[in-house]
C-alpha cells in the first residue's frame, strides 16, 4: 500500500505521485561505480622502527615526537614503507605524515598525545568548515599520497575535563574561570567573521589563546588514504577528519570519544570514501559528512561525494550517519547499508542538517537495512532550520532531494520521521521511505513541519500500524 503522509504542524505541501523506488542501477552498477575508483594506498616493504631513531617509552613527548617524525621523514625520502610503533606506551606531540608511509601501531602499543600546545605547530587546516592556521592535528598530512595508519594498537588523544576539552568554554567539559584558553575569548567568533569577510587564510592566525582545539587525525588534500584496525580514543575535537581528499578508506576502526564536538569520522569535501566495519561511541555525530561552511565552503565549491558507509556499529552520538551541518559545497551520492545502532544516548539514526547561512544541496542519499535498538529523538531527521540564531549572511537556501530510505527497523524513539522544512520554500522534495517498522514511538507518529513536496511513506508501520 502506498500512502503520502499528511501530518501537519506548521504547513506541509505534499503532491501525490507514484512512489519512487531506488532502481537496481542505483544499488547495483551505480554503487559499484562509486566503490570501484576508491584505491588503497601502495607501500614498499621497507620497515623503520621508531626505537631506531631514538624513541623510548621513558622519553619525553618532545623527544619521541622528534624520533617518530624523523622515522617518517626518512621512510618517505627513501621511497616509503612501514614506520613501526612497537608494544609499549609512547608519549608524543604532533605527528606529521608523509607520502608513502604506513604508520603501524602494533598490538599492545599506545601513542599517548600530550596536551602541551607548544608541541603542535600551526598548520593549514579547517575548523568547523572554515579555513585557518591553527594547531596541527595530532596526526596530520598535507598534500600527501599513499598514507596510512594501521595496526591493532591505540592512539589516545588525552582529551578529558583536565586537558583539551575545557578549551570549548563549557563548564560541563571542565572549563572554569581559571581556564586561560577557551573559545569564549573570541576564537570561534573571530574565525566566523574572517570567513564571512573572505580574509586570506594566511592571515587567519589562531593557535595559542584562541581555544580552537585540534582534530585528532586529519589528512588534508591527500590521495589514497587508509586508516585501519586502530583504536582512536579521547580526541580533543573531531576524531578522524579526511579533508579535500580522494580515495579514503576507514576500516575496522574503533572510536571512543565522549568530549565536546567529539565526532567519530567526518569526511569533508572528499571524493570516494569507504567507511566500513567501524565502531563509534561519541560525544557528537558518529559519522558526519561535510563540505565546508558558508563563504569558505562556497569559495572552494568542493562537494563531498561518492561515499559508502556499511557494516558499522553506532552507540552514543548526536546522530548515527549525518550529513551536515557544514554543507555549503554540497553532498551527493551517499550509500548507507547494513549498520547497527543502539543507545538511549543516540539521538537520531539518519540526520540531515543545514540552514539558510550554510545552504548547499544534499542529494542522492540511499539507506537500507539498518537495525536500531533505540534512539532518543527520530529515526530520520531532516532539518533545514538548524542553528536558527546563527549570525551570518542569510539567503542561501538549502535543498534536500532524492532521499531513499528502506528497511530500517527500530524499537524505540520519540518520532519516526522528523522533517523541519522552511516556511517560504519547498526545498525538501522527493523523500521516499519504504518497508520500515518503527516500534516504541512515544509520540505515536511522524512530525513534519514547514513546506515540502513529494514526501512518501510506503509500507511503513509505526507501533504496528501502517501510516
Amino acid at each position: 500500500m502506498k500512502r503520502t503522509t499528511t501530518l501537519l504542524v506548521i504547513s506541509i505541501l505534499c503532491l501525490t505521485h507514484t512512489f519512487a523506488q531506488p532502481s537496481q542501477v542505483e544499488w547495483g552498477e551505480g554503487y559499484r561505480e562509486i566503490l570501484r575508483p576508491i584505491e588503497l594506498p601502495h607501500f614498499k616493504h621497507s620497515k623503520y622502527i621508531i626505537t631506531q631513531f631514538g624513541a623510548s617509552t621513558s622519553a619525553s613527548a618532545l623527544d619521541n615526537q622528534t624520533a617518530i617524525n624523523t622515522a617518517i621523514e626518512v621512510c618517505s625520502r627513501n621511497g616509503g614503507g612501514r614506520v613501526i610503533v612497537p608494544k609499549g606506551e609512547w608519549h608524543t606531540g604532533a605527528i606529521r605524515m608523509q607520502s608513502g608511509v604506513n604508520l603501524v601501531v602494533e598490538k599492545g602499543a599506545c601513542l599517548r598525545f600530550s596536551a602541551d600546545t607548544s608541541l603542535y605547530p600551526l598548520v593549514e587546516t579547517r575548523w568547523e568548515g572554515m579555513d585557518l592556521m591553527n594547531y596541527s592535528p595530532l596526526v596530520y598530512a598535507f598534500k600527501a599520497h599513499d598514507v596510512a595508519i594501521t595496526g591493532e594498537g591505540t592512539l589516545d588523544g588525552g582529551g578529558s575535563k583536565d586537558a583539551w576539552w575545557p578549551m570549548c568554554g563549557s563548564a560541563k567539559h571542565g572549563w572554569t574561570e581559571a581556564t586561560t584558553e577557551a573559545q569564549i575569548y573570541g576564537g570561534r567568533n573571530s574565525l566566523l567573521k574572517m570567513s564571512d569577510e573572505g580574509i586570506p587564510v594566511a592571515q587567519r592566525i589562531f593557535g595559542k589563546g584562541k581555544g580552537m582545539r585540534p582534530q585528532f587525525i586529519q589528512f588534508n588534500q591527500c590521495e589514497r588514504v587508509l586508516i585501519e584496525g586502530v583504536n582512536v580514543l579521547n580526541s580533543p575535537f573531531w576524531s578522524i577528519h579526511p579533508l579535500l581528499s580522494k580515495s579514503v578508506t576507514v576500516r575496522g576502526v574503533r572510536v571512543d570519544n565522549s568530549g565536546p564536538n567529539g565526532d567519530g569520522c567526518n569526511p569533508e569535501s572528499c571524493n570516494g570514501v569507504l567507511i566500513e566495519k567501524c565502531y563509534f561511541n561519541t560525544g557528537d555525530d558518529c559519522i558526519a559528512i561535510k563540505s565546508g561552511r558558508n563563504g569558505d565552503g562556497r569559495r572552494w565549491n568542493r562537494p563531498s561525494q561518492n561515499i559508502i558507509v556499511r557494516k558499522c556499529r553506532m552507540a552514543n552520538g548526536h546522530g548515527g550517519v549525518v550529513i551536515g551541518s557544514e554543507v555549503s559545497g554540497d553532498v551527493k551520492n551517499v550509500f548507507v547499508e547494513d549498520c547497527n545502532m543502539d543507545s538511549p544516548n543516540l539521538e537520531r539514526v539518519i540526520r540531515l542538517k543545514t540552514n539558510t547561512c550554510r545552504g548547499g544541496t544534499t542529494e542522492n542519499l540511499y539507506v537500507r537495512n539498518i537495525r536500531v535498538g533505540q534512539c532518543k529523538e527520530a529515526v530520520l531527521k531532516i532539518n533545514l532550520v538548524y542553528e536558527p540564531k546563527e549570525q551570518a549572511e542569510r539567503g542561501h537556501y538549502p535543498t534536500v532531494r532524492n532521499v531513499f530510505i528502506s528497511g530500517i527497523t527500530s524499537k524505540g524513539s520519540k518520532y519516526g520521521a522528523f522533517i523541519d522544512g522552511l516556511t517560504d520554500s519547498t526545498n525538501v522534495y522527493n523523500i521516499n521511505v519504504s518497508n520500515c517498522d518503527w516500534d516504541g514511538v512515544s509520540e505515536g507518529g511522524n512530525l513534519l513541519r514547514g513546506l515540502m513536496r513529494d514526501v512518501h511513506f510506503n509500507n511503513v508501520r509505526i507501533n504496528g500500524k501502517e501510516i
